[in-house]
């Protein structure tokens, strides 16, 4: 569960953007000013609001340490501050004076980037207080801007609607169009996906836009071959263009503000809607989560900030037991990595996520598509995933859908299509195809809680259906109609 903690009121025109620090929280508003407010009660501080920009201030951000912080406005200008003291340390001046849109740190605080609405984004070196590379992007404002958790990467959001990745030396590594109709804002999970092998890192990022989407995308490290921006799935909760989103410090859950007025938290894992909060009255504009405390804040044009504060459990209910209770062919790929994990085959997380691998997929690899498609070299490995494939499919089907086992076919593992009631308490089932190689030939057999006996006709043409292809082609099919009878159905 989440309830409302605390509303700030200060701000005397729309609130832009909040930030945590691991004792602070810090707002900023088109009031010109920046708030600072302790967490322990939301006292604002006695040197607070911290007043150096001559327009509206657009974003504010702390450094990962603490030390630091970062606001940037229309007047052309980021400002560096203590935030303990409320000294400004530094006033850095765009190149070409542009108002400056989107700040943020570097994951070791040694850097500022601050991108703006001609297109530029420079890099503060926040030690020195100098000016350290620039870029630009030739198709629209930059509006946000986030940094991968390792460092090596800076991915930049345009009005435009592209996301464009640089390297540490402000190079452009990549560009692509993410939203059609601009994109809003941007975030990095600062926790790694697990399953990595070595060398490899992967991360989830999500973007936000006009379009009213969330994007949620995967990005590959290596030391190898540099990185990978891949797409993963759309978030629609909302009816209106998304302002702001922002992964949880433990990347479990995303939250998303939005013209609608609306809040939505989502669990990444499962990509469902946890919570939806209509507190505020005007648009939704920023949203943050605190690093080590179960908080979130949320801003928006009806000058408020909302504190927000979550029970110990609702954030952390993992999705790890939740695909027991599907069908494993509705599973999503979050799902499936949770499964992987069970087996004890955490090594192949990152493999599996790269490659969509969802419950469906799953149920449909084999030992050629494990080591041609999926590059799984060791044989060991391979075959244990078949074993756990095959398990899923004798085991785990029939109990997480609460279907009775006695509905499921005893061989494919497949549910019985059309049951009709027949005379003398009689079932009759009409069972997937059975290549006539399998095991089952014997024309009656006992099964749990009833007997099992039918009639067999072989097909005068080869089956073209892809369950009936072996190793030496097509084979030909039975046809089999199965009666039940039994205590069972009766």
């Amino acid at each position: 569960m989440v309830r409302l903690a605390h509303t700030l009121a200060d701000h005397g025109d729309d609130v832009s953007c909040c930030a945590f620090s691991a004792s602070l929280l810090a707002t900023c508003s088109l009031d010109k000013s920046v708030r600072l407010y302790a967490l322990s009660g939301f006292a604002e501080l006695p040197h607070s609001p911290l007043k150096q920009h001559t327009y509206a201030v657009h974003c504010c951000c702390f450094s990962p340490s603490g030390h630091l912080l970062a606001s940037c406005s229309t007047d052309g200008t980021a400002v560096l501050w203590n935030p303990h003291s409320g000294h400004a340390l530094a006033v850095w001046e765009q190149p070409g004076g542009s108002p400056v849109r989107a700040c943020c740190f570097s994951p070791d605080s040694a850097y500022l980037a601050a991108g703006a609405a001609d297109g530029s984004v420079v890099l503060w070196n926040a030690q020195s207080y100098k000016f350290y590379r620039c870029g630009s992007v030739k198709d629209g404002s930059l509006v946000a801007c986030a940094f991968s958790p390792g460092g090596g990467l800076l991915v930049t959001g345009s009005s435009g609607g592209d996301l464009t990745l640089w390297d540490d030396r402000m190079r452009c590594l990549h560009s692509e169009k993410a939203h059609d109709l601009g994109i809003t804002c941007c975030s990095f999970s600062s926790q790694p996906l697990p399953g990595g092998e070595q060398g490899l890192q992967f991360y989830r990022f999500a973007s936000c836009g006009q379009d009213c989407e969330i994007k949620l995308w995967l990005v590959s490290f290596t030391h190898v071959s540099g990185f990978e921006l891949k797409y993963k799935s759309t978030l629609s909760g909302h009816s209106a263009p998304v302002l702001a989103c922002a992964f949880s410090h433990d990347g479990q859950m995303l939250v998303s503000g939005s013209v609608d007025k609306s809040v939505i938290i989502y669990a990444v894992g499962t990509q469902t809607v946890l919570h939806t909060l209509t507190q505020h009255t005007r648009y939704v504009t920023t949203c943050a989560f605190a690093p080590n405390t179960l908080l979130l804040a949320t801003g928006s044009m009806d000058k408020t900030v909302n504190i927000w504060q979550f029970d110990m459990e609702a954030p952390c209910q993992g999705s790890a037991n939740d695909p027991l209770r599907r069908l494993t062919e509705d599973w999503s790929e979050e799902d499936v990595s949770a499964w992987l994990r069970a087996q004890g085959l955490e090594d192949l997380v990152g493999v599996f996520q790269t490659n969509n691998i969802d419950g469906k997929e799953l149920l449909h690899l084999t030992k050629e598509s494990l080591a041609s498609d999926l590059k799984i070299e060791s044989l060991g490995l391979r075959s244990k995933v078949l074993r756990s494939i095959d398990e899923l499919r004798t085991k785990m089907d029939p109990l997480s859908s609460g279907i009775p086992d006695e509905f499921i076919c005893p061989i494919t593992r497949e549910l019985m299509k059309d049951p009709v009631i027949a005379s003398g308490n009689k079932h009759v089932l009409s069972l997937p195809r059975l290549n006539q190689k399998s095991t089952f030939m014997s024309s009656a057999f006992s099964y749990p809680g009833c007997w099992l006996y039918g009639t067999m006709k072989t097909r005068t043409e080869p089956c073209t259906a892809r369950d009936c292809f072996g190793p030496a082609g097509p084979s030909l099919c039975l046809d089999l109609e199965i009666v039940l009878t039994g205590d069972a159905w009766a």
